[in-house]
């Protein structure tokens, strides 16, 4: 009876080495399985800790494991690497083995979202860009553009940063703070409007702030590239000779301020309307920036082309007459504006 209260302890002992061998065998060849996809990339989102059971539910979710328990037991327990695992948005494949899963969550670089941003956008347009990207909310991002202590931490010569986010295209991970995305791109402004252009800005008697502003406008009147320098000088000459700029962005900006919106039509009471940004109105520049501008439309303003213009007219095909009288002016505007000539 002895020999059996001996055996039994035994046998039990021998049982349980062999289920867990045989559990342990069993997990190890599920991990070296590859899951029964195609090779399609599956982006998943892990949001910043997560913990291993929810990391295993969203790879689950996203049919990137065939079983969340099981991967999360086996990363746990058999890996050990439930602390050592990455957040954020991360690539895999659909018919990557647990094995090559649990390295792409140590291992993994998040997954970059590419943003181009146009010449000419204001800031709530290249908010609507982020938030159609899935990277900022674009309320977050527009009330913190035009935060002032916040604008004032980066640098920036003005109370938004209205003008100073730059043209470009960005590359961002999910989940970046706005205020990182905001100082990028104010970064790239800053990486361009450089020493040498703010020793022209003092030889042509203009602060930053004003050749931002004045390129903004400049960077609005055409999307002929070639036209920016001469155009500039336009300007430049209006400014010298204390005449209202009169440009048709700056009202349309002055709706958008006063009213919120902009419905696609100058109308005449937006031209009368007494406001700071209206230069149908107030003679000089406007308080600031309309928009973002171009390095061209820096360079313009910096640089500008020395004429005897004073105005431009529309010639309907994205390029304009210039004009040194108001004689010149008139005609062009009969032929281009009132009579639709191309």
């Amino acid at each position: 009876m002895k020999k059996w209260f001996l055996i039994i302890p035994a046998l039990l002992i021998l049982l349980t080495v062999a289920v867990a061998g045989f559990g342990y065998w069993k997990v190890t060849t599920w991990a070296d399985t590859p899951a029964g996809g195609e090779g399609k990339t599956l982006a998943v989102d892990i949001p910043r800790g997560s913990g291993p059971h929810k990391t295993a539910d969203l790879l689950a979710e996203a049919k990137v494991v065939d079983d969340a328990e099981t991967f999360y037991r086996w990363l746990r327990y058999i890996e050990r690497a439930a602390g050592d695992l990455k957040s954020g948005e991360l690539a895999f494949r659909d018919n990557m083995t647990p094995k090559e899963v649990l390295q792409v969550l140590r291992d993994g670089t998040p997954i970059t979202h590419k943003v181009t941003l146009p010449e000419g956008r204001r800031i709530d347009e290249i908010a609507a860009l982020f938030a159609e990207a899935d990277l900022a909310d674009a309320t977050e991002f527009e009330a913190r553009a035009r935060d002032k202590d916040f604008v004032k931490s980066l640098g920036v010569p003005h109370d938004s940063l209205e003008g100073f986010l730059f043209p470009e295209t960005y590359q961002f991970r999910k989940h970046t703070a706005v205020d990182k995305i905001l100082k990028t791109m104010v970064q790239g402004y800053q990486k361009h409007f450089g020493e040498k252009w703010r020793r022209r800005a003092k030889q042509i008697n203009m602060t930053e702030l004003q050749v931002v502003t004045l390129a903004s406008i400049v960077e609005k009147e055409t999307g002929a590239a070639h036209e920016r320098p001469l155009i500039a000088g336009v300007f430049h000459n209006r400014l010298k000779q204390n005449w209202k700029l009169q440009t048709d962005p700056t009202v349309i900006y002055a709706e958008i301020l006063a009213t919120g919106k902009y419905d696609g039509d100058i109308h005449k009471s937006d031209l009368v309307r007494d406001h700071p940004y209206n230069t149908y109105k107030r003679k000089g520049l406007p308080p600031g920036p309309i928009c973002s501008p171009g390095a061209k439309a820096l360079e313009a303003v910096l640089y500008p082309t020395i004429t005897k213009h004073m105005f431009f007219v529309s010639k309907n095909d994205g390029t304009h007459l210039f004009c040194p009288t108001l004689g010149c002016h008139n005609r062009a505007v009969t032929k281009y504006q009132r009579e639709g000539t191309p």
